[in-house]
């Protein structure tokens, strides 16, 4: 396989520096964590407000009890230190980065994605920003890229009428959890009529152990206007428990088109627990396209509110899930709007004692008309021990829309397995040529850079998976 510049795989990203921290907030989580982060920030007193009034939403909610309770139970929320940060401004160039940081982006190929493909990059290294720097014909025409804290303090007025708003403080435990402690993420303004030709990019990276990282993204693209973001996300493994809280707003206004796509290969001690949501306005599309490959618990389901006549809104998703993990990833497509169309297409692979679950929900209201989802969800069992489930929910109240629903469930193949050996080829290959036919038409989704990567990635997950 070519290798690539986009480097996702657990083992590269398996690497950590010393603890170089001017800022930390000490383990636990409480008001004086609340007050510490928003001061290191310099805040204004409505960022600390609201802060405070999601720490005490937080504390009131329970866990989700359900499927994935037994394995949250064994998240210990005091125990995890919720700001970590070097106290430097973002670097503009790659020169002005602190050293250890630098060589962390240096390992992962970052520095080189910049170069050859990108339009612009974000670098978090733990709790804040490292690296941010964006092409100059994008400034010239309007477009702002920068971290969320800056987007508070420089772009107020914008980032302030949309920030909770799509995902709101109470929207569940970890979007509240997320809403008192965030830090780090990206903020990006597209002008009306803007369309990007390359992606911007965003790299989150976990440096430290017993760590939360708890960025807040909000995309924002105006009328007609067009982008595409793209996000990487690994961690060295740790014996401790490390957390990964994550809230996404996308705003999608007239005729406007989002494209969010993620590689995620989180280490197995990493639980991943994220919010991530938009809204399409009147002939706006956002389209999540979604890999979900590390971490031991999974949480994530992209949405959209398909809120202007003739929105559009997808997700296409990839998960594997191998010994000891739990991939629970899905959609949501809620139809607020007459002529509205929804698809998500959801393919997992489970390997050993891996398990993959689907859940989804689709909701169209009974005042709308001429409203369209399809939802495919496939599933591969590698093993007599993997498992799959799927739990759709649809909610159709009137009768002008169109709902299909489709699963299926497969082995691999004995009999396909047999047929490739019999032809000079191992069973390894035959277990990956198997796996790659079976995701194929999703990773051709993905952009070039990133289908490589995913491959690759595919078949190093395959290595291993043959008993």
């Amino acid at each position: 396989m070519e290798d690539s510049a986009f480097n996702f795989g657990a083992s590269k990203g398996n690497f950590s520096y010393p603890e170089r921290h001017k800022y930390d907030a000490g383990q636990g989580l409480g008001s004086g964590t609340v007050d510490y982060i928003s001061e290191v920030k310099g805040e204004k007193e409505w960022i600390r407000r609201f802060r405070h009034k999601a720490l005490k939403r937080f504390f009131g909610m329970p866990l989700p009890v359900h499927w994935a309770s037994k394995r949250l139970e064994a998240l210990d929320f005091q125990k995890i230190r919720y700001y970590l940060a070097h106290g430097e401004r973002p670097g503009r160039t790659w020169d002005e980065v602190p050293e250890e940081v630098k060589r962390t982006f240096e390992r992962l190929g970052v520095p080189e994605q910049e170069r050859a493909y990108l339009a612009g990059v974000d670098a978090q290294y733990d709790s804040e920003t490292a690296y941010n720097n964006m092409k100059d014909e994008l400034r010239r025409q309007g477009v702002i890229f920068v971290n969320s804290t800056e987007g508070l303090m420089n772009h107020e007025e914008i980032f302030r009428a949309w920030f909770g708003r799509v995902v709101p403080v109470g929207d569940n435990k970890f979007a509240a959890l997320n809403s008192a402690v965030f830090s780090g993420g990206s903020f990006i303004y597209v002008p009306k009529g803007v369309k990007l030709e390359r992606p911007l990019q965003a790299y989150f990276r976990i440096n430290s152990e017993s760590f939360g990282q708890f960025e807040r993204t909000l995309i924002i693209a105006d009328e007609g206007a067009e982008l595409m973001y793209m996000e990487g996300c690994t961690a060295p493994q740790f014996e401790t428990s490390t957390l990964h809280s994550a809230v996404v707003e996308l705003v999608a206004l007239k005729g406007a088109r989002i494209q969010y796509v993620t590689v995620q290969n989180w280490a197995p001690n990493v639980f991943n627990l994220v919010t991530k949501r938009g809204w399409a306005h009147e002939e706006a599309e956002i389209r999540w396209i979604d890999c979900n490959i590390g971490s031991g618990l999974t949480m994530k389901y992209p949405g959209v509110v398909l809120k202007g006549r003739r929105a559009r809104g997808e997700v296409i998703s990839i998960a594997i899930a191998r010994d000891g993990q739990h991939q629970d990833t899905g959609a949501k497509m809620i139809h607020a709007a007459d002529e509205t169309t929804s698809n998500i297409v959801s393919k997992s692979i489970s390997i050993g004692t891996g398990r993959a679950s689907y859940r989804g929900q689709v909701v169209m209201p009974r005042r709308f008309r001429g409203c369209r989802n399809n939802t495919e969800c496939d599933a591969l069992l590698l093993h007599a021990d993997s498992r799959t489930d799927t739990y759709p929910a649809i909610t159709v109240k009137g009768d002008g829309g169109s709902v299909q629903h489709e699963a299926t469930v497969s082995r691999l193949s004995e009999e396909m397995l047999f047929y490739l050996q019999q032809r000079g080829v191992s069973r390894a290959a035959a277990v990956s040529l198997a796996v790659n036919g079976f995701v194929n038409d999703l990773v051709n989704e993905f952009p070039m850079e990133y289908s490589v990567e995913l491959r690759r990635l595919i078949n190093l997950e395959m290595e291993d998976s043959v008993g």
